[in-house]
């Protein structure tokens, strides 16, 4: 575990693992007029999924994605992050595992992890049952805070691609596939070409932090929002500020097969299933029109599929700010109803 939690050092970091609290130098040359963030988070019920095909070191990156990339929508830098992890049953390699994940995921998103805690809760909690949860601190220059005031209209609204439903909708995901539609993590369902449910439904969360913090830096991004759970209108409506309408092009993008599996085999409207899941989108950035293209040639040279997904534009009643999605998902037709 020491050899994973030193892949996230940073020069900041100041110590090392076995004391009562992580230390970390915040550099005031870098950040004269410093806002700091925080960020608290867990990864929900992924982890039933883990915890039945015994598979532990990827959900600890999913857990990092979902503290770091809220911190990055302000503009914050994510500097460093504590975990916590209970269970019923100390193991010392599943613990190794899930920590491993999570210094993979602060590797991934340029933040230390500086320190946890592993609690063990015989008789609350099963044997081989375990939580995780994680915190994060950032860093953003006051005059560098991203957020509603920056939105204006004419702005064009980015989308970057997510690696499949990331660590939102779970429950609902575990009832339709393994419940309602009596599937076996095994399985290899047509619509995923060969992988199992189990491969799919692991699958880490992208993490975008440094992506974004490339965006404000070198694009003037306005804006950023994570579509977690909510979906991708009730995520981007959090940015906009009041009287801007975001028009959403659904015909840019076709959702990743999982999401696909779930409407067939649970006959999901298409409504619930944009209110629960990213859909493919698992961050939207906001930038001026006149830097759209900059931001998508930076967004595929750092490996991160992306396109055009809509506009802002002023609305027509004062006061108010809404999403509005249009048209048919590529591919689908009027499949999802």
């Amino acid at each position: 575990m020491k050899a994973s939690v030193a892949r996230t050092d940073r020069p900041e970091t100041l110590g090392g693992l076995g004391g009562f609290a992580g230390l970390f130098r915040l550099d005031l040359t870098r950040y004269p007029q410093p806002v700091l963030a925080s960020s608290t988070d867990g990864v929900g019920t992924k982890l039933a999924i883990a915890q039945a095909v015994g598979r532990h070191d990827t959900v600890g990156i999913d857990l990092v994605a979902m503290v770091v990339d809220d911190l990055v929508v302000v503009g914050a830098e994510p500097l460093l992050l504590t975990d916590y992890i209970a269970t019923g049953r100390v193991v010392p390699e599943k613990i190794a595992a899930i920590v491993s994940g999570i210094a993979e995921g602060c590797v991934q998103a340029g933040c230390a992890l500086v320190g946890g805690e592993t609690a063990e809760h015989p008789g609350v909690m099963e044997p081989d049952d375990y939580d995780i949860s994680g915190t994060g601190v950032g860093v953003v220059n006051a005059d560098a805070v991203l957020g509603p005031e920056r939105v204006r209209p004419g702005d064009v609204v980015l989308a970057m691609a997510s690696s499949g439903a990331h660590s939102n909708g779970y429950s609902l995901i575990r009832h339709v596939l393994l419940e309602q539609g009596g599937l076996s993590l095994d399985d290899r369902p047509g619509l995923l070409e060969g992988r199992t449910l189990a491969d799919e439904l692991l699958t880490p969360t992208r993490i975008y932090a440094l992506d974004c913090l490339a965006l404000a830096a070198d694009c003037d991004a306005h804006a950023f929002a994570h579509v977690t759970g909510g979906g991708l209108a009730g995520n981007l409506a959090r940015v906009l500020p009041e009287g801007v309408v975001a028009t959403l092009d659904r015909a840019t993008w076709a959702p990743p097969a999982v999401f696909g599996l779930v409407a067939e085999t649970g006959d999901v409207a298409r409504a619930d299933l944009e209110q629960t899941f990213n859909l493919g989108v698992g961050m939207v950035a906001i930038v001026p029109a006149e830097r759209a293209a900059d931001a998508l040639e930076l967004l595929a040279g750092r490996g991160v599929p992306s396109w055009q997904l809509g506009a802002v534009e002023a609305a027509e009643q004062p006061g108010t700010n809404r999403v509005e999605l249009v048209a048919n998902y590529a591919g689908r037709g009027s499949t999802w109803r």
